[in-house]
């Protein structure tokens, strides 16, 4: 059976939980630099999506031509998803030559059109100017009922990033779910209590998409990672599934 996402966003204290498939737009913008390469600053970039166990969603900008080869990462992704190099919707591109701001968006759709579950999704965006793998860097974003926004760290080659998932305008909340997702003390200065009924396992991403756990426990101890912002995931026995943020101090 197919697993239903069901987002739950804490903000000021407020948890919504809903089942859907929620349309919107995600903004990105990222300031792009050279990774050293021997072609710079003329170089090839790639930014898409992927779901939080790294299955190609969409791609949402492909600036390469003759180079695409040397987008390896993306190259990979979109080839297990059965479509090398795919392309659809997105804004494409030569070789640029020179840096500067990236700006793309994504409506919340897969390559055929339908949009997809609510949840925590990978922001990915890979750049080279050298024949070979240059830099790769993965964001977590939260798509549902509830606004997104990020302004992670800067990465290598890329810089001054903003995330910002804004949802569609909906006229009542349905199909709630019987589900709870208790994650306390939220904000927490490392250990958690997770607690729900029917919760076959647990998964936390931070901002930048790194899996931090992986499991069936209810406690968890957070305080060997860095300060800020995580996802947590509950994996229900009902098909369902849960996604909050909790805020590590």
């Amino acid at each position: 059976m197919k697993r239903k996402l069901i987002l739950s966003i804490c903000i000021l204290g407020i948890s919504l939980s809903i089942v859907a498939q929620t349309k919107g737009t995600l903004e990105v913008s990222t300031t792009t630099s050279s990774t050293g390469g021997n072609f710079a600053p003329k170089h090839i970039t790639a930014i898409w999506v992927e779901t939080a166990s790294g299955t190609f969603v969409k791609t949402l900008l492909a600036y390469a031509d003759k180079r695409i080869t040397h987008l390896n990462t993306w190259e990979t992704s979109t080839s297990d998803a059965g479509s090398m190099y795919n392309r659809i919707d997105a804004i494409t591109g030569a070789t640029r030559t020179s840096h500067g701001i990236k700006s793309c968006t994504w409506n919340g759709t897969d390559v055929s059109g339908t949009v997809v579950e609510d949840g925590a999704y990978l922001l990915k965006m890979e750049l080279t100017d050298k024949n070979a793998t240059g830099n790769i860097s993965s964001f977590s974003f939260a798509k549902g009922t509830a606004g997104f926004l990020s302004t992670p760290q800067d990465q290598p080659s890329f810089s001054a990033t903003s995330i910002k998932w804004t949802p569609e305008a909906t006229s009542g909340v349905a199909d709630q779910s019987a589900n709870q997702l208790i994650i306390y003390p939220n904000p927490t200065t490392g250990l958690i209590q997770i607690s729900g009924s029917q919760i076959q396992s647990i998964e936390i991403l931070d901002l930048l998409g790194k899996r931090v756990y992986s499991g069936t426990g209810t406690s968890v101890d957070l305080s060997d990672q860095p300060k800020g912002i995580y996802m947590v995931i509950a994996n229900f026995s009902t098909e369902e599934s849960l996604v909050k943020k909790v805020i590590l101090k």
